[in-house]
């Protein structure tokens, strides 16, 4: 082992006051430049680190906080981890988070009314500085709702209508009519619509939409899923066993889930995409790109959702004096991709 390997096991650990001497300022610019690198010089940033990596200085990050009454770290709120929409959204959180020295604790509801109680007892005992709900609703305990926990709020992806609140949203609706005005167009005429839950936010803004295009038109079918494989594949169980002539020539399925599986149960049965039916659906998950044929979707901005969302999260958490509810509306587009094609001949 060498000399200098010796000397910093048997050191005492660096302190603040070391770090200044080394970089030759104050002790409080050392904090300030920790706490907040922004707010310094280029310069000082440059001699402050160079001298807490020569110093080996490590922060006490649990005494900083516990003196300043902060954990760092924000509740991103999920109705179920396991669907595949929120990677990309999460992501985008993280980036945003971590780039202003957050962490990021998740919280899978997954339908548990214990799960969302306890978080909110969580929030409640400021084991967080704020809260992200991509949830659609405001999660409440057993005797108090998150709002009582007196912690910064911001919704995406999910918003929730008349809370005061800032949210990030896209106009579900008017991307849904995007969709189904996409199948029309190509001469369907006959089209099902595979929905998601029907007391969901983002099902009655696509259902809505769905129901402008076709106006005066009835759809051929109306199955109500779940935002889940297993409801695509269902749907499309029940749509085979319907008579060959009633059957929809194309369908819109409310997220790209329940639309590829859709896809490869009517595939499977023989059916030809996009020959034989016609399906889209919404979101521009990874796995769109990656079937057999590639889905039809609507491109939703997920990384770009996380970071607005986190952004002004970030915001509320720094300077809640300064920030005001705001309603974030970011664009979609249609993807036009291998299973959408003209309707077949009557």
């Amino acid at each position: 082992m060498s000399k200098f390997k010796k000397s910093r096991k048997n050191a005492a650990p660096a302190k603040i006051a070391d770090v200044a001497r080394m970089a030759g300022v104050s002790s409080a610019t050392v904090s300030r430049t920790l706490a907040n690198p922004a707010i310094v010089t280029e310069s000082t940033r440059s001699r402050v680190m160079a001298a807490v990596r020569k110093c080996g200085y490590t922060p006490n990050i649990a005494a900083r906080n516990l003196r300043a009454r902060k954990s760092l770290m924000a509740l991103v709120v999920v109705p179920n981890i396991a669907n595949p929409f929120f990677a990309e959204v999460l992501r985008g959180i993280d980036l945003k988070l971590s780039a202003n020295g957050y962490g990021l604790i998740i919280a899978n509801l997954d339908g548990s009314a214990d799960k969302e109680a306890r978080y909110v007892d969580l929030a409640a005992a400021g084991q967080v500085d704020g809260v992200l709900l991509l949830c659609g609703h405001i999660p409440q305990g057993v005797s108090r709702s998150l709002f009582d926990a007196n912690v910064p709020i911001v919704a995406a992806c999910e918003t929730i209508p008349g809370a005061a609140i800032p949210q990030v949203e896209v106009d579900n609706r008017a991307a849904s009519r995007a969709a189904v005005r996409h199948l029309v167009e190509l001469g369907h005429r006959r089209i099902g619509y595979l929905s998601g839950p029907s007391i969901n936010v983002l099902d009655k803004a696509r259902r809505a939409g769905f129901m402008d295009v076709l106006g005066s038109l009835r759809p051929a079918a109306v199955w109500e899923g779940d935002f889940t494989f297993a409801a695509g594949v269902g749907a499309a169980r029940r749509m085979l066993d319907m008579p060959a002539t009633r059957r929809p020539t194309a369908v819109f399925a409310a997220n790209d889930e329940m639309a590829i599986g859709f896809l490869k149960t009517a595939h499977a049965a023989g059916m030809s995409i996009p020959d034989d039916l016609s399906i889209v659906g919404f979101d521009a998950i990874e796995y769109a790109e990656y079937c057999e044929p590639t889905l039809t979707t609507i491109y939703q901005p997920r990384l770009e959702i996380g970071m607005h969302a986190a952004d002004q999260l970030v915001r509320l958490m720094t300077a809640p004096e300064s920030s005001r509810p705001e309603i974030i509306r970011l664009e979609t587009r249609l993807l036009v991709r291998g299973s959408t094609g003209t309707a077949p001949a009557p």
